[in-house]
């Protein structure tokens, strides 16, 4: 028994869209389905034949070959005729028709149109304007949508057609026994559609070459290597596809005082001689200004300074991180020789060996442990 055409059997004509052959399907499987022909047989062999010509129909590459060989196109190890109700029955068939209307990846019928390619811009900031967020003016040389054809690559008052090879599927289908091949159509080049009045701004690719000037605010916190992406602001597809994305890739620029470490900023203050042994106050820079740190007697070199919430807000959340100083005692330079002879008689008051252990005790330390290095050695 020879089969029926699959556009008879779901009621459609050649030219039917995806949306108008899952809308056939839809009402004849409802109509058509077991659980509700209540074992009517007759009716169990019509689902089957409506399945087996949504399967067809609503893939690109099967509806392709089936247009151009007809039922021949599937006889030798093809779609395999009406399958019965095991993997691939009742179950996907309606996951098919209902997958789409709940965001579930439907098959076939997509646009061959590309897409527009992602952008990458490299934004160099400073550390104070990364910390407070800045609003940034971007030129990107893009492509954008051509005006004149609204991006359809069409002359205005003309509109692309439906290819005539392809059916708009982009793609054909070449069967020899038992091997098929599948090939981008020559006559649309794989776009599904045909041009016959292209537009002469964009000589029918539906987009130009232009800068463009974008505004585009940059959070407060970013760090070096952030990314931030504006959704559309690529390149405009072909013909009327969507554009890619632009992604800011941030870059922040060595600060001459501070150093960033995630939300923590680090710096080296330095504190005279005097101030580390008697103790003090000293201003320390913040990026919101200077603030007082107080310095008490007898600190050492590299000694750690912990100011929280001085640091970086994160941008991923509202925790703030601290500034951590580290302060390094400045040799006197320049002395004159009454300085000289009162610092040689400070050397002078500390006296020499344990005496003078209790007022440079690292020093006497560190000696005491090389001579004992040394005496183990003999």
């Amino acid at each position: 028994m020879s089969k029926r055409d699959y556009y008879e059997v779901l009621g459609i004509s050649k030219d039917a869209g995806e949306r108008e052959i899952k809308k056939a399907y839809k009402r004849l499987a409802m109509k058509f389905h077991p659980d509700r022909t209540k074992g009517d047989k007759s009716k169990e062999e019509q689902f089957k034949e409506v399945k087996e010509a949504y399967e067809i129909l609503n893939d690109s590459q099967k509806r392709a070959a089936y247009d151009q060989y007809g039922h021949a196109a599937f006889e030798q190890g093809g779609h395999g005729g009406h399958g019965g109700f095991g993997g691939g029955g009742f179950g996907d068939s309606f996951g098919d028709i209902f997958g789409d209307i709940f965001g579930g990846g439907g098959r076939g019928g997509q646009s061959r149109n590309r897409r527009g390619s992602d952008l990458r811009y490299n934004l160099d900031m400073t550390l104070e304007e990364a910390v407070k967020g800045k609003t940034v003016e971007l030129k990107v040389p893009t492509y954008v949508n051509c005006d004149p054809c609204d991006g359809s690559g069409a002359k205005k008052g003309s509109s692309a057609s439906t290819c005539q090879t392809c059916h708009g599927h982009g793609q054909v289908q070449m069967r020899q026994g038992l091997f098929a091949v599948q090939q981008t159509c020559p006559t649309c080049s794989g776009r599904g559609k045909v041009i016959k009045e292209p537009c002469t701004s964009c000589r029918g690719q539906g987009r130009v070459e232009k800068t463009k000037t974008l505004s585009a605010k940059i959070p407060a916190g970013v760090d070096t290597g952030d990314r931030i992406r504006l959704s559309g602001e690529g390149e405009a597809g072909e013909m009327g596809a969507p554009a890619g994305d632009l992604y800011v890739q941030v870059n922040v620029r060595d600060h001459d005082i501070f150093v960033r470490d995630e939300n923590n900023l680090y710096c080296e203050v330095p504190i005279s001689f005097t101030t580390a042994a008697l103790g003090g106050e000293i201003e320390v820079p913040t990026l919101d200004g200077k603030v007082k740190l107080k310095i008490p007697s007898e600190t050492q070199t590299g000694k750690m300074f912990r100011m929280r919430g001085k640091g970086v807000k994160s941008v991923r959340s509202s925790m703030t991180g601290d500034l951590m100083c580290k302060v390094v005692i400045e040799t006197p330079v320049n002395l004159k020789s009454e300085q000289i002879e009162l610092l040689e008689q400070l050397q002078a008051s500390m006296g020499e060996g344990k005496e003078a252990a209790k007022y440079r005790p690292k020093e006497q330390g560190f000696f005491d442990g090389v001579k004992k290095f040394f005496d183990s050695l003999t």
